[in-house]
């Protein structure tokens, strides 16, 4: 690029914002952990020096720094790294989650919650396809309501597998999953469930 007034090629890493930055603004965006490569991707850098920038931000959030120890951790989890609520501070979040939630589910959420309740343990993109929508704030939702769980995350893509919780059961008055009416058609075939003599 060449600067208007100078005539001077201007240099790109000069006006670029620092890799630490760029690197804290993927991870407070991302649902499911992220690799090395794929960050280093994302922020258009060097492995080497996303993984050495990773190992500081660790040290800063845990202050080992120059600043204090922050509520929240950078933590390694399946091959990917995510930004998490210290386990200090579970209760509180959650207490607060609890009370700014409302009291009724959307119908977006309704849906969203079948789909985890009969097919899992599924994982985000695989509820996504279902619904053929985006369902990233809603999976937030029914986490922060304690509907659903992160049950693990794939050893080959770190793609996080949910499930329900108790929590349900007890809102729908069953005793186990086992309880719940057959599944809808929409999902996979339909066949499973239905009598002959009622599809039409």
């Amino acid at each position: 690029m060449t600067d208007d007034v100078t005539g001077t090629v201007a240099d790109p890493a000069a006006t670029e914002s620092p890799l630490a930055e760029r690197i804290e603004a993927i991870l407070l965006i991302i649902d499911e952990p992220i690799g090395l490569i794929a960050l280093a991707a994302a922020v258009g850098s060097p492995v080497a020096a996303v993984r050495q920038a990773i190992e500081t931000l660790v040290d800063d959030y845990d202050g080992r720094g120059a600043g204090p120890r922050r509520g929240f951790e950078l933590r390694e989890v399946g091959g990917g790294w995510r930004l998490y609520v210290r386990d200090d501070h579970d209760d509180l979040v959650a207490e607060f989650i609890g009370g700014q939630a409302p009291a009724r589910l959307s119908q977006a959420a309704l849906e969203t919650l079948a789909v985890i309740a009969y097919k899992q343990p599924v994982t985000r993109s695989q509820v996504a396809s279902i619904r053929a929508v985006n369902v990233d704030s809603v999976v937030r939702t029914l986490l922060a309501r304690g509907l659903i769980t992160e049950m693990f995350a794939d050893s080959e893509t770190g793609a996080i597998n949910y499930g329900t919780t108790d929590a349900l059961l007890q809102h729908l008055g069953i005793n186990s999953l086992d309880e719940l009416p057959p599944i809808s058609p929409l999902l996979d075939d339909g066949a499973d469930g239905f009598d002959e003599g009622t599809i039409r």
